[in-house]
Protein backbone atom coordinates (compact mmCIF):
# COMPACT_ATOMS: atom_id res chain seq x y z
CA UNK A 1 0.00 0.00 0.00
CA UNK A 2 3.26 2.65 0.80
CA UNK A 3 3.84 2.99 -2.84
CA UNK A 4 0.39 3.19 -4.04
CA UNK A 5 -0.25 5.84 -1.69
CA UNK A 6 3.01 7.87 -2.84
CA UNK A 7 2.06 7.29 -6.57
CA UNK A 8 -1.87 8.68 -6.23
CA UNK A 9 -0.27 11.78 -4.50
CA UNK A 10 2.92 12.40 -6.37
CA UNK A 11 0.28 12.32 -9.65
CA UNK A 12 -1.77 14.54 -7.49
CA UNK A 13 0.47 17.14 -6.87
CA UNK A 14 2.68 16.48 -9.90
CA UNK A 15 5.76 15.62 -7.54
CA UNK A 16 9.35 15.64 -9.29
CA UNK A 17 11.84 12.57 -8.01
CA UNK A 18 13.71 14.90 -5.57
CA UNK A 19 10.59 16.08 -4.08
CA UNK A 20 8.95 12.39 -4.17
CA UNK A 21 12.06 11.04 -2.74
CA UNK A 22 12.01 13.91 -0.08
CA UNK A 23 8.27 12.93 1.47
CA UNK A 24 9.38 9.30 1.54
CA UNK A 25 12.26 9.93 3.55
CA UNK A 26 10.14 12.31 5.88
CA UNK A 27 7.79 9.56 6.37
CA UNK A 28 4.73 11.97 5.40
CA UNK A 29 1.88 9.62 4.96
CA UNK A 30 2.58 8.21 8.30
CA UNK A 31 2.51 11.68 9.64
CA UNK A 32 -0.55 12.83 7.71
CA UNK A 33 -2.51 9.23 9.05
CA UNK A 34 -1.41 10.05 12.68
CA UNK A 35 -3.97 12.73 12.77
CA UNK A 36 -7.09 11.24 11.02
CA UNK A 37 -9.39 8.22 11.65
CA UNK A 38 -9.33 4.63 10.13
CA UNK A 39 -11.39 5.65 7.21
CA UNK A 40 -9.15 8.78 6.63
CA UNK A 41 -6.10 6.51 6.61
CA UNK A 42 -8.10 4.59 4.06
CA UNK A 43 -8.89 6.97 1.85
CA UNK A 44 -5.15 8.51 1.74
CA UNK A 45 -4.10 5.76 1.17
CA UNK A 46 -6.57 5.51 -2.56
CA UNK A 47 -6.25 9.14 -3.41
CA UNK A 48 -3.76 10.95 -1.59
CA UNK A 49 -4.25 13.91 0.74
CA UNK A 50 -7.50 15.56 0.20
CA UNK A 51 -8.28 19.40 2.43
CA UNK A 52 -11.61 19.29 3.40
CA UNK A 53 -11.44 21.36 6.93
CA UNK A 54 -8.46 23.30 9.03
CA UNK A 55 -7.62 20.04 10.91
CA UNK A 56 -6.57 18.45 7.64
CA UNK A 57 -4.10 21.02 6.48
CA UNK A 58 -2.04 20.74 10.00
CA UNK A 59 0.73 18.33 10.14
CA UNK A 60 2.31 17.20 13.64
CA UNK A 61 5.27 17.44 13.37
CA UNK A 62 6.46 19.54 10.39
CA UNK A 63 9.88 18.43 9.41
CA UNK A 64 12.58 21.15 8.32
CA UNK A 65 15.39 18.84 7.56
CA UNK A 66 15.82 20.90 3.80
CA UNK A 67 17.51 23.99 6.01
CA UNK A 68 20.54 21.53 6.85
CA UNK A 69 21.07 23.19 10.10
CA UNK A 70 23.82 21.87 12.51
CA UNK A 71 23.09 20.58 15.67
CA UNK A 72 25.72 22.73 16.77
CA UNK A 73 23.67 25.49 15.35
CA UNK A 74 22.08 27.61 18.31
CA UNK A 75 18.64 28.78 16.72
CA UNK A 76 17.26 31.70 17.20
CA UNK A 77 13.71 32.71 15.80
CA UNK A 78 14.54 35.01 13.67
CA UNK A 79 17.14 32.60 11.84
CA UNK A 80 14.28 29.98 11.67
CA UNK A 81 12.20 32.82 9.81
CA UNK A 82 14.83 33.94 7.51
CA UNK A 83 15.73 30.16 6.73
CA UNK A 84 12.20 29.23 5.94
CA UNK A 85 12.21 32.15 3.58
CA UNK A 86 15.44 31.09 2.01
CA UNK A 87 14.10 27.87 1.40
CA UNK A 88 10.51 28.95 0.32
CA UNK A 89 9.76 26.43 -2.41
CA UNK A 90 10.63 23.31 0.03
CA UNK A 91 8.60 24.78 2.82
CA UNK A 92 5.80 24.78 0.24
CA UNK A 93 6.42 21.33 -0.59
CA UNK A 94 6.54 20.78 3.43
CA UNK A 95 2.94 22.35 4.20
CA UNK A 96 1.06 20.81 1.72
CA UNK A 97 -1.36 21.87 -1.26
CA UNK A 98 -3.11 24.89 -1.05
CA UNK A 99 -0.47 27.46 0.03
CA UNK A 100 0.34 30.25 -1.24
CA UNK A 101 2.88 32.99 0.29
CA UNK A 102 1.64 36.38 1.53
CA UNK A 103 4.02 38.41 4.06
CA UNK A 104 6.62 37.59 6.52
CA UNK A 105 6.91 39.54 9.60
CA UNK A 106 2.84 41.33 9.01
CA UNK A 107 2.27 43.90 11.26
CA UNK A 108 -0.63 44.52 13.19
CA UNK A 109 -1.34 48.04 14.96
CA UNK A 110 -3.47 48.49 17.89
CA UNK A 111 -3.14 51.40 19.01
CA UNK A 112 0.54 52.48 20.31
CA UNK A 113 1.53 49.23 19.91
CA UNK A 114 2.68 46.83 17.14
CA UNK A 115 2.60 42.96 16.80
CA UNK A 116 3.92 41.01 13.94
CA UNK A 117 3.07 37.71 12.67
CA UNK A 118 5.95 35.72 11.49
CA UNK A 119 4.69 33.96 8.54
CA UNK A 120 1.19 35.07 6.77
CA UNK A 121 -0.31 32.16 3.97
CA UNK A 122 -3.35 32.12 2.01
CA UNK A 123 -4.91 28.62 1.51
CA UNK A 124 -6.54 28.52 -1.73
CA UNK A 125 -9.01 25.62 -1.08
CA UNK A 126 -9.95 26.34 1.89
CA UNK A 127 -9.80 29.75 0.99
CA UNK A 128 -8.59 31.35 4.38
CA UNK A 129 -4.92 33.42 5.62
CA UNK A 130 -2.72 30.89 7.27
CA UNK A 131 -1.11 32.47 10.11
CA UNK A 132 2.19 30.62 11.52
CA UNK A 133 4.38 32.08 14.64
CA UNK A 134 7.89 30.65 15.39
CA UNK A 135 9.06 29.49 18.54
CA UNK A 136 12.13 27.99 19.34
CA UNK A 137 11.33 26.56 22.75
CA UNK A 138 8.31 25.07 24.23
CA UNK A 139 4.54 26.94 22.99
CA UNK A 140 3.16 28.37 26.17
CA UNK A 141 -0.46 29.76 26.86
CA UNK A 142 1.30 32.65 26.23
CA UNK A 143 1.69 32.33 22.72
CA UNK A 144 -2.06 31.07 22.29
CA UNK A 145 -3.37 34.40 23.70
CA UNK A 146 -1.00 36.41 21.04
CA UNK A 147 -2.59 34.14 18.48
CA UNK A 148 -5.95 33.88 19.00
CA UNK A 149 -5.43 38.29 19.22
CA UNK A 150 -3.89 37.94 15.46
CA UNK A 151 -7.17 35.57 14.61
CA UNK A 152 -9.40 37.87 15.68
CA UNK A 153 -7.59 41.15 13.57
CA UNK A 154 -7.58 39.21 10.46
CA UNK A 155 -11.62 38.06 10.96
CA UNK A 156 -11.69 42.03 11.50
CA UNK A 157 -9.40 43.92 9.24
CA UNK A 158 -8.09 41.57 7.22
CA UNK A 159 -10.98 38.84 5.70
CA UNK A 160 -13.02 40.42 2.65
CA UNK A 161 -16.94 38.42 2.14
CA UNK A 162 -14.99 35.71 0.43
CA UNK A 163 -12.69 34.47 2.75
CA UNK A 164 -13.05 31.69 5.65
CA UNK A 165 -11.92 32.39 9.18
CA UNK A 166 -8.31 32.26 9.77
CA UNK A 167 -6.31 29.36 10.69
CA UNK A 168 -3.39 30.16 13.55
CA UNK A 169 -1.03 27.43 13.57
CA UNK A 170 1.78 27.79 16.45
CA UNK A 171 5.08 26.21 15.32
CA UNK A 172 7.29 25.29 18.42
CA UNK A 173 10.37 22.45 18.91
CA UNK A 174 8.35 21.17 22.06
CA UNK A 175 4.95 21.15 23.18
CA UNK A 176 3.23 19.79 26.03
CA UNK A 177 0.12 18.10 25.25
CA UNK A 178 -1.80 18.17 28.32
CA UNK A 179 -0.89 21.73 29.21
CA UNK A 180 -2.11 22.77 25.28
CA UNK A 181 -5.26 20.77 25.55
CA UNK A 182 -6.02 23.19 28.85
CA UNK A 183 -5.01 26.10 26.64
CA UNK A 184 -6.86 25.73 23.56
CA UNK A 185 -9.99 24.69 26.06
CA UNK A 186 -13.18 27.37 25.01
CA UNK A 187 -11.22 29.37 22.15
CA UNK A 188 -13.57 29.54 19.10
CA UNK A 189 -10.89 30.33 16.82
CA UNK A 190 -9.06 27.79 14.67
CA UNK A 191 -6.13 27.56 16.75
CA UNK A 192 -3.04 24.32 16.50
CA UNK A 193 -0.22 23.71 18.01
CA UNK A 194 2.26 22.13 16.17
CA UNK A 195 5.92 20.46 16.30
CA UNK A 196 8.30 20.90 14.27
CA UNK A 197 11.80 18.85 13.82
CA UNK A 198 15.01 20.20 12.17
CA UNK A 199 16.32 16.16 11.15
CA UNK A 200 14.63 13.83 9.30
CA UNK A 201 11.76 11.45 11.92
CA UNK A 202 12.39 7.77 13.32
CA UNK A 203 10.79 5.87 11.31
CA UNK A 204 10.37 2.51 13.24
CA UNK A 205 9.10 5.04 15.55
CA UNK A 206 6.42 6.25 13.37
CA UNK A 207 5.57 3.36 11.84
CA UNK A 208 4.63 1.73 15.50
CA UNK A 209 2.68 4.96 16.56
CA UNK A 210 0.21 4.49 13.37
CA UNK A 211 0.33 0.81 14.17
CA UNK A 212 -1.15 1.30 17.41
CA UNK A 213 -3.15 3.87 16.35
CA UNK A 214 -4.85 1.87 13.69
CA UNK A 215 -5.49 -1.41 16.25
Amino acid sequence: MRGGRHENQCINEKWSVRQLRRQINSALFQRLALSKDKEGIMELSKIGEVIKNPKDLVRDPYILEFLKIPQSHKLTEKGLEQNLIDNLQMFLLELGKGFTFVARQFRISLGNKHFYVDLVFYHRILKCFVLFDLKIGEASHKDIGQMNLYLNYFKKEENTEKDNEPIGIILSARKNDISMEFALGGISNKLFVSKYKLYLPDKKELENNLKKYIE
